[in-house]
């Protein structure tokens, strides 16, 4: 394994998720690419397995392991469903917030229930102006009698019409210099005006939902609040800077090792000029790239997930693996696309749906020109190699 290596602990669970997944998610893989479903009834077989909260402690039902070991659960369920792998992904990114910033009421009323499957979770921030954007939201949170009112619309929220509880932010004030004072609050599928509307047809990542949410005078209990009142920024943006981002990374190391394991197939099965196209030094090099790609974008996420089970700084880090196993997963699926001539592009082969997934994981959680910019920054203020 090299430099990094992973617990024995962490072996029989990449062992048993792969187990599942060869019987539970390959089999109907492309049938939910496809159809556009997410298969919902399996968070109840991954609850079981410990997936829904693998970071969660195990005083509220998690199995109480860290950020290394939900990394190496949505590679594995990645290789083969990577709208699924970015359904779970989202579900912790609804069960990070409550988890990190909520009441200990909060916590037990909610998490047990997230992390047995018995309910699928969600964390909405994205809307119409822009998710770069991050500070501009317009949904507004009003306190009235005790409880808050709030209006406004999500889009491109992953979960968006299957998620039973959603942490959403909206703006609760202004500060001394004008800017929208954010806060995070948690709301419950079937709140009265809160419904889930467009939902998108996308080009990847299909087998998740993805769509708008509405809120329409949707009444939030003063004790649903996350965190302090003007807490949101800090408690969304942690959430997808270190959360989503590493979970945008470890599901693309999915697609790439899918990416090396069908050159590895085809080019060992495919005849050409009576001798299989692994022979030819040109499919040779194609194949070195990809495994490359892999390995560059694997040891960069583990590297990042790493650091934040052991408590140290890893925004760059995460922002780094998740610029570079987006970027090469693109690439290297283009790679397998082109390695395998007309077969690329017939839908038996899962070829087409690794670019379409790859081509759609840049976006989510923070473009590729953000991720830059986070780089490029952590680099200027001071590199230290």
């Amino acid at each position: 394994m090299g430099f990094f290596e992973f617990s024995e602990e962490q072996k029989m669970l990449r062992k048993a998720i792969r187990e599942f997944v060869e019987a539970e998610v390959a089999p109907k893989a492309a049938e939910w690419d496809e159809k556009d479903v997410c298969p919902v009834e399996l968070f109840k077989k991954l609850g079981e397995l410990g997936v829904n909260g693998i970071f969660v402690p195990e005083q509220y039902g998690g199995a109480g392991q860290g950020a290394v070991a939900r990394a190496i659960c949505l590679e594995e369920i990645s290789r083969h469903s990577a709208g699924l792998g970015i359904a779970l992904m989202t579900h912790h990114l609804g069960v990070y917030p409550i988890l990190q910033f909520g009441t200990e009421e909060q916590k037990k009323k909610y998490l047990p229930d997230l992390c047995s499957g018995a309910k699928i979770g969600g964390l909405a921030v994205t809307e119409p102006g822009g998710g770069s954007d991050f500070s501009g939201q317009k949904t507004v949170a009003e306190k009235k009698d005790g409880s808050w009112t709030v209006n406004g619309r999500k889009c491109f929220i992953t979960n968006s019409h299957i998620a039973d509880v959603t942490v959403f932010t909206a703006k609760t004030g202004e500060d001394e210099k004008g800017r929208n004072k954010l806060s995070a609050f948690i709301v419950e599928k079937g709140a009265k005006g809160f419904e889930p509307g467009r939902k998108e047809h996308k080009l990847g990542l299909r087998g998740s939902v993805t769509g708008d949410l509405v809120f329409a005078d949707v009444s939030v209990p003063e004790d649903a609040i996350l965190g302090k009142e003007g807490a949101g920024a800090k408690i969304g943006m942690e959430g997808i800077g270190e959360v989503g981002r590493a979970g945008m990374s470890a599901i693309c190391v999915g697609i790439l090792r899918g990416c090396v394991e069908e050159a590895v197939k085809f080019a060992n099965e495919r005849i050409v000029y009576g001798k299989p196209i692994a022979k030819l030094q040109a499919i040779q090099l194609e194949v070195a790239k990809i495994r490359a790609d892999y390995e560059a974008a694997r040891l960069l996420t583990y590297n990042a997930v790493g650091l934040k089970d052991s408590g140290q700084p890893c925004a760059n880090e995460v922002a780094t693996a998740k610029y570079v196993s987006t970027e090469t997963a693109v690439a290297s699926s283009k790679r397998l696309m082109d390695l395998m001539g007309g077969y690329g592009i017939v839908n038996e082969y899962p070829v087409g749906r690794f670019l379409r997934d790859a081509l759609a994981s840049i976006p989510s959680g923070g473009t590729s020109h953000i991720m830059q910019i986070i780089i490029a920054a952590n680099t200027l203020s001071g590199f230290q190699p």
